[in-house]
């Protein structure tokens, strides 16, 4: 593939996921933060087992979107541009590294996004006002790791909704419609 291709992509790729991401962010429930979190947008990194540009897509596409939904108290939601960028170039990487076995490829973006977005939303919560988290009665001051394992099922279970069921479903209608994309490194 050309670098230019590759660049080409790379920015498609960015620019669909960012503004995807912000349009989810308007909608009344706002799916895409909280403690159970379904960011639709992260079925796109299931385009990293179709084409290597969708690693720098998927990570500039994240940066860009947690930065545009910054909010009011964001010196802690900068957390959300670093980490949660983080975790989905990880999950990027993973999918890309996997590819040739779906089921375990896409295992890459719940994994990573479930064991580092947790890390840092009780501080993202106590920064917003929130001091316990609804339904639950599990204060946000509570013990880190209480809450540490809470959000990593239920960001984890969010993100395999979102990743299995339209991840997968929009993999599959690639594969099988758009037969050109290329699928080597190179």
């Amino acid at each position: 593939m050309s670098r230019t291709k590759y660049i080409a992509r790379a920015g498609m790729i960015a620019a669909v996921y960012a503004a995807l991401t912000v349009l989810v962010s308007w909608l009344p429930s706002y799916l895409g933060s909280g403690l159970v979190q379904f960011r639709v947008s992260e079925a796109l990194t299931v385009l990293a087992a179709l084409t290597p540009a969708a690693v720098p897509g998927l990570a500039l596409g994240s940066v860009l979107a947690n930065t545009l939904s910054l909010t009011a108290v964001w010196p802690i939601a900068l957390l959300d541009v670093v980490f949660g960028s983080l975790g989905t170039t990880l999950g990027a990487l993973w999918t890309w590294r996997f590819r040739d076995r779906t089921w375990l490829a896409l295992a890459g973006p719940v994994v990573c996004n479930a064991l580092i977005v947790p890390a840092y939303l009780p501080f993202t919560f106590a920064a917003a006002g929130l001091s316990e988290v609804p339904f639950l009665n599990i204060g946000v001051g509570s013990s880190w790791l209480s809450m540490y394992a809470l959000g990593v099922l239920t960001v984890g279970i969010g993100q395999a909704v979102v990743v299995y069921t339209l991840g997968w479903g929009l993999l599959s209608a690639l594969r099988r419609f758009v037969p050109a994309i290329d699928r080597q490194a190179g």
